[in-house]
């Protein structure tokens, strides 16, 4: 242990004089030995301070939580980590942003292996803070803290990641899981529109190479949704909840008949705000017997609902069971409208200079222009007319 605490008096001058270079570089030189050591160094870290010391407990670190452990040894690493993701100095974990993510990983394989998510949601958000180069950077622990979000059902600290605009992901991967967790986290919060949002990112049709038994699988797996949809579409609500008492055992098996039972809410909502559409007033009595609920009371209370939520826009003559619907209140002349559309053109000019610069770089990147070139040679000679010679090859 002789190097190890020669290299922690290292790390103590190093961070107080500010020597922060020459301190990584000794912290890489000493790897080896660190991970030789690697079951002992747990106290080792009782002699640092994670915020002042930051770089150098974070190799510490990696290097003690590094293999397989235990439940025990989970339980006992698990608050130093979230200690140190709390305290750690942004800008020395940036010097090895890998090893950071890795801990953090580790991290919430912890907290799972101890069955407690819900202690890795807080300590998680934190470091996609501090390890993002900005809020429009898509890290790789976004998609593990959404997991984490997702099984301890904290939606809404989910949800607050998701309203930001993404333009940079470092892997492929992490977006793929980011809008599935993302989607689901949605749902949760009944949040259907972001939801679909996020799960139109996934292509709809399989590759070509995927084996026949794998489709078909997948056609068996998905025949009672793609039927649900198409059921859905109808606006029959008999129909609908027939296909659901066919299906029930399979959409509990799949964990999703709560999910499908929100769909048979919502065609009730649907065939509401279709009455909108006909009608000026219609008595209670009327909506229960068009849309197929059991009473003028039920009714009611679904009207009601939809009224508070802002999804129809009417009133309800109690005395006399009639409902009358009415226009948009809204005029978009107050303040607040005003300061919220002129938000929103604010943010899609951003959006649009985002995007013409992202277009310029890739147009101009000459790994693209070189593969543009070389595909042009699969096209008839023809085409080859009017381009320029150095995409000639």
């Amino acid at each position: 242990m002789e190097p190890v605490q020669a290299l922690v008096a290292n790390i103590q001058g190093l961070s107080s004089s500010g020597d922060i270079p020459h301190l990584h570089a000794l912290l890489k030189q000493a790897q080896e030995s660190l991970y030789a050591e690697s079951t002992r160094l747990l106290p080792v870290l009782d002699q640092l301070d994670p915020a002042k010391h930051s770089l150098g407990y974070l190799y510490i670190l990696e290097a003690c939580s590094s293999g397989s452990i235990s439940k025990e040894q989970a339980s006992a690493l698990v608050l130093p980590i979230a200690r140190f993701i709390n305290s750690c100095a942004a800008e020395q974990i940036r010097l090895q942003p890998d090893k950071f993510i890795s801990v953090c990983k580790r991290f919430k394989d912890q907290v799972m292996l101890l069955e407690a998510p819900l202690r890795g949601v807080a300590p998680m958000l934190t470091a996609i803070r501090k390890i993002q180069a900005s809020s429009e950077h898509l890290t790789s622990l976004h998609p593990e803290f959404l997991l984490l979000c997702l099984l301890s059902k904290s939606y809404k600290a989910g949800y607050s990641i998701l309203d930001e605009d993404i333009f940079e992901v470092d892997q492929p991967r992490d977006l793929f899981l980011y809008c599935y967790y993302g989607g689901m986290i949605c749902i949760g919060q009944k949040r259907f529109r972001k939801a679909l949002e996020l799960l139109h990112n996934f292509s709809t049709s399989l590759p070509k190479y995927t084996s026949s038994v794998a489709q078909r699988n997948l056609k068996n797996f998905s025949q009672p949704y793609i039927e649900l949809a198409n059921c859905y579409v109808s606006g029959k609500i008999v129909d609908l909840e027939a296909l659901v008492d066919k299906y029930r055992e399979k959409y509990e098996n799949d964990n999703n008949l709560g999910l499908v039972k929100q769909v048979i809410s919502s065609m009730y909502k649907r065939n509401i705000q279709r009455l909108t559409q006909t009608y000026l007033t219609l008595s209670l009595q009327d909506i229960a017997n068009s849309v197929q609920l059991n009473s003028a009371k039920e009714a009611e209370m679904h009207v009601l609902r939809m009224i508070e939520d802002g999804e129809i826009f009417a009133t309800i003559n109690q005395k006399d069971g009639m409902v009358r619907f009415l226009e948009d209140p809204e005029q978009y002349k107050t303040c607040h409208m005003i300061e919220h559309i002129d938000s929103s053109i604010q943010r899609i000019m951003a959006l649009s200079r985002k995007l013409t610069a992202i277009d310029e770089n890739i147009s101009t990147d000459p790994l693209f222009m070189s593969k543009t070139g070389r595909e042009r040679q699969r096209f008839d000679f023809d085409d080859f007319d009017g381009v320029p010679q150095k995409f000639i090859i």
